[in-house]
């Protein structure tokens, strides 16, 4: 009698699950394709450039609950006298609604803190398009020809 008959069934099949134990081992090791971070894709070009996040820039909608949130984080920054990120807070509020007038308004006192005239003049200008009978817009009329001499 051969001496494979005389072992146990379960001690004949214990190379063959020992390699296919192995293998999924070696399987679960490496990640699946769809894991793979976008980084990873793109330099493996399994993703054309287009799709890669990171340099997608942001797409702006009508937002108007985004454009009042902005700028209320530009109010607070303007209060502790980061006026650079004031300036973008507003700038930001603008794009989600650029019919913001508050937001424009305080873009233009931020970038004339910014000592930077000829933004705060267009910004005050777009202020007083979007509300030419405002209680201030004498005040920013006065600004406005200020900033211009």
């Amino acid at each position: 009698m051969s001496r494979a008959r005389l072992l146990p069934v379960g001690f004949r099949l214990l190379p063959v699950c020992m390699l296919v134990t192995f293998g999924a081992l070696a399987q679960a090791q490496q990640p699946a394709a769809s894991e793979l971070k976008d980084e990873q894709k793109i330099e493996e070009g399994q993703l054309p450039p287009d799709e890669d996040k990171s340099t997608v820039k942001e797409q702006y909608s009508f937002n108007p609950l985004q454009s009042k949130k902005n700028v209320t984080v530009g109010e607070f920054y303007f209060k502790k006298g980061d006026f650079k990120a004031a300036v973008l807070r507003f700038r930001e509020a603008t794009k989600w609604n650029e019919g913001n007038a508050e937001a424009w308004l305080r873009l233009g006192d931020a970038e004339e803190k910014m000592k930077d005239s000829k933004a705060a003049h267009e910004a005050w200008e777009k202020y007083l398009q979007l509300a030419p009978e405002a209680k201030n817009a004498p005040e920013v009329r006065k600004k406005l020809d200020k900033s211009k001499s």
